[in-house]
């Protein structure tokens, strides 16, 4: 049965990052196969584990609602039905399995653009499901999430095993993190375990900071340093997967990772 581990947290706080290093380390460790899942709608997980994206399932979910409107314009099948009497579960499920895009040992999905005006329950109740059994095949997965949670539960029936929450050591990114930590028990999904992280650490944190930390009241399983080696690999177009082994913010994820329970795989 598959691992899941979400991660959450404000914006630009390194949620992609500390995603794409996940992916990373179970890659190296043959932790595979892995689906990795881009929920924020900027859809850039794919710059970091260096791979092309052509379209996402928000893509796929307004072109096939535009065929249904245009197929009630015209006088087509009753209740909107899609040309060719395809149903609109087997219309997602091969276009989302068509946009899925293979790297190295992991795969990935792209959700896109959020809803637009209108009720997207029946097209989201099919996304769950497409989604979900395309989960099956995979050891892990690892969902890159936008700024709040709320679509886990319209996306997935999927437990989340690890809700890894991601702050800066700033007070509106620990805010953020506090009302997820507070959030995550209202979902319609499950979440196992719920931990925190703080990236981008400058120098000492401050007093009032760590207060705020204990106030979370969730255990720390890593603390990442700024590194301008990130910035220098976006600027040279490096993917992030591609990070020296060696440096402190992949021995920090290996810490992170044995904090999880997932273990490099014996020789």
């Amino acid at each position: 049965m598959a691992t899941t581990i979400a991660l959450a947290g404000k914006g630009g706080v390194g949620k992609t990052t500390i995603a794409g290093l996940i992916i990373k380390y179970l890659v190296k460790n043959d932790l595979t196969p892995i689906l990795a899942i881009d929920a924020d709608p900027s859809s850039n997980l794919n710059f970091v584990l260096g791979v092309e994206l052509e379209s996402t399932v928000g893509d796929i979910r307004e072109d096939m609602l535009d065929q249904v409107k245009e197929s009630v314009v015209s006088g087509g099948a009753a209740m909107g039905a899609l040309p060719g009497g395809i149903t609109k579960r087997d219309y997602l499920d091969y276009h989302i399995r068509s946009a899925l895009v293979e790297g190295d040992q992991f795969d990935l999905i792209a959700m896109g653009r959020s809803e637009g005006p209108g009720c997207y329950c029946a097209v989201n109740h099919n996304l769950r499901m497409v989604i979900d059994a395309i989960s099956k095949n995979y050891r892990f997965i690892v969902i890159d999430n936008e700024a709040g949670m709320e679509h886990l539960s319209r996306r997935t029936t999927r437990d989340v095993d690890h809700l890894i929450i991601v702050t800066d050591p700033t007070l509106r990114g620990l805010m953020a993190a506090e009302r997820i930590a507070q959030f995550r028990n209202e979902l319609d999904i499950k979440i196992k375990n719920a931990y925190l992280v703080i990236n981008r650490i400058k120098g000492d944190l401050n007093e009032s900071l760590y207060h705020y930390i204990e106030k979370i009241n969730l255990p720390v399983i890593g603390k990442f340093k700024d590194e301008e080696l990130v910035s220098e690999l976006d600027a040279d177009g490096i993917p992030l997967i591609n990070l020296d082994e060696n440096t402190s913010l992949y021995q920090e994820l290996n810490h992170v990772m044995e904090q999880l329970g997932i273990q490099k795989q014996a020789a």
